[in-house]
């Protein structure tokens, strides 16, 4: 049996500064595009590897995935690890897992990729000792390996996989897109600190106004970068979270007084690839109480 290697794919950018509040006005923030490794082209989708695809052709070339297999729990067995099979470890309500799963239909890889849900509140034993150590997802195996974290996982399946390319060839739109990916923890962060009070307090909403002016950089098209990239996938699980659970208990739409933000949640929601991922607004709400509402609970 092949011996379980677990690693974390190096980002594509390198940040030689501390990145502020926000990052947008900053002139102290210096990305540096690392070298990407090849894409292939996509045998069914015969799009170039440096071509970016809009949420229109996303929906009309995305397949369908009807039928999700049942989480793995404690007493399921494991999959046949390390048979050649790519596989994508996930939680169906994680938005960290979610980017991986989005990207992963955004490029066709359905067929390609196998999707492996596990019960993250009783999880396989053996998920952590012939897996994945961290025992956290998403994860990764492929070629023998295991790759972690989200944002570089979005990444290496954008450069090793074929189907159309989620990432801009415009070194302008690249070096934001380096920002976008750096600033997506502390925006959660600031995003959620006013979840467990009463009202919505000033740094909750510089941290959406930011998101605000992240879309109005680029005007060729109403996602970050203009066109859809790995950065809306980035973002969306969360959007998803954050809209229901602050309308049903803060009363707050945080659209309003946002045309940009509106309009891009609009658009995301025209993309097949992301619609086939989400989970009912009812759960994420009733997940999100639980999570800051009620006591002995960590962000």
């Amino acid at each position: 049996m092949a011996t379980s290697q677990f690693l974390s794919s190096q980002s594509h950018y390198s940040i030689t500064s501390i990145l502020p509040l926000n990052p947008m006005k900053s002139n102290t923030l210096s990305i540096l595009p690392l070298p990407q490794h090849p894409h292939f082209l996509s045998l069914h989708l015969k799009i170039q590897r440096k071509a970016i695809i809009t949420a229109a052709n996303i929906a009309s070339t995305g397949k369908l995935e009807d039928d999700l297999p049942p989480p793995l729990d404690s007493t399921s067995d494991p999959p046949p690890i390390f048979d050649g099979t790519p596989r994508l470890y996930i939680s169906y309500t994680c938005p960290y897992a979610q980017r991986v799963w989005i990207t992963r239909n955004c490029k066709g890889l359905q067929d390609k990729i196998k999707l492996v849900p596990i019960d993250l509140l009783n999880r396989p034993s053996w998920y952590k000792q012939k897996v994945y150590p961290p025992n956290k997802v998403p994860s990764l195996e492929y070629n023998n390996e295991v790759r972690g974290e989200s944002l570089d996982l979005i990444k290496f399946i954008d450069s090793h996989f074929e189907g159309p390319s989620l990432f801009p060839s415009d070194s302008a739109k690249q070096d934001f897109a380096g920002v976008l990916f750096s600033y997506a923890g502390s925006f959660h962060k600031a995003a959620t600190a006013s979840f467990k009070e009463e009202k919505i307090n000033a740094e909750t909403g510089v941290a959406f106004d930011y998101i605000e002016e992240a879309l109005s950089k680029f005007n060729d098209g109403p996602f970050f970068l203009g066109q859809f990239s790995l950065v809306d996938i980035a973002y969306v699980p969360f959007f998803e979270r954050y809209v229901p659970f602050l309308l049903d208990v803060k009363k707050y739409d945080l659209t309003a007084g946002r045309p940009k933000i509106a309009a891009w949640l609009q658009e995301m929601n025209k993309v097949t690839g992301y619609k086939q991922t989400k989970t009912d607004p009812k759960l994420l709400v009733e997940s999100y109480k639980k999570r800051f509402l009620t006591s002995n609970t960590s962000d």
